[in-house]
């Protein structure tokens, strides 16, 4: 019975109807960037693969998302879509790829779903609906982004919690109900007060994904990178590391590097011979 829902393929309307006040099981949304990252998530039997613009702090040595196009998102979907996942993959638009005309965002998207991408991510609230219209109309599904939004890091001021003060709180409410009029088939809550994810989450009628935002949502998401201990530094509070992957590696290739030394690397059987 587990086995036949792991193997059939997540699709965007599967996706939409799944609400935890109808009995649904809860989301699993994990960031993976590269063909094995998109292996390992569907083997684990995640559900969304986002292909998230944060591949630029992640993978590329960024401090921020703002540094990465179009082209490198394209670049690592299709990355991710070469693994033909069972999962539901998601392509982030990367800032300024959304911003500027309808025209523009439509192309931009399409260059995701060409690579690979099943649907695409944008963050921002009602300021979005124009281009979150043109790109349903294109028959792009569009998920939806709100609270603590990376490319606006520097309107914020930061990375910080979202939506603390109660005209924010109602604001962000009203950007999530927008969306969903909209089309939006979920939306991702990150950075909020776990009161205010739940309000949304009770208000909308697609599903909710948090991260940081409480056990309220219907679903959940972290960083590839997080959950596996693969970054370095203190994890934000929302995170969950439930490995330290940086370690092993790290002393694989140390013993690696000792056997090298001590000439007992290569061995006779690993060693081709006339």
């Amino acid at each position: 019975m587990v086995e036949a829902v792991l193997t059939e393929k997540v699709t965007v309307p599967k996706l939409r109807a799944r609400k935890r006040e109808r009995g649904s099981e809860p989301i699993v949304m994990l960031t993976a960037y590269d063909t094995p990252g998109a292996r390992i998530c569907d083997a684990a039997g995640v559900d969304v693969i986002l292909v998230g613009d944060s591949v630029a702090n992640n993978v590329l040595g960024y401090t921020d998302t703002l540094q990465v196009d179009a082209a490198t998102m394209a670049h690592h979907v299709a990355a991710v879509g070469r693994a033909a996942p069972r999962a539901l993959v998601v392509g982030d638009m990367p800032w300024l790829s959304y911003h500027l005309s309808q025209q523009d965002t439509v192309r931009n998207a399409a260059a995701l779903v060409r690579a690979g991408a099943e649907a695409v991510k944008l963050e921002g609230g009602r300021q979005r609906l124009a281009m979150i219209e043109a790109l349903s109309g294109a028959e792009i599904p569009v998920m939806g982004h709100l609270g603590l939004t990376p490319q606006s890091v520097h309107v914020m001021g930061g990375y910080k919690v979202q939506a603390k003060e109660q005209a924010a709180a109602e604001l962000l409410l009203a950007d999530a109900k927008a969306l969903a009029a909209s089309g939006c088939f979920a939306i991702v809550l990150e950075g909020v007060p776990d009161v205010v994810a739940a309000q949304v989450t009770a208000a909308v009628d697609v599903p909710t994904i948090g991260i940081g935002a409480g056990p309220a949502c219907d679903g959940q998401v972290l960083v590839f990178h997080d959950l596996l201990g693969l970054n370095e530094g203190k994890p934000p509070k929302f995170v969950r590391p439930y490995a330290q992957l940086s370690q092993v590696a790290a002393a694989a290739v140390r013993a690696w590097a000792a056997d090298v030394r001590a000439g007992a690397f290569p061995s006779d059987a690993e060693t081709y011979h006339a």
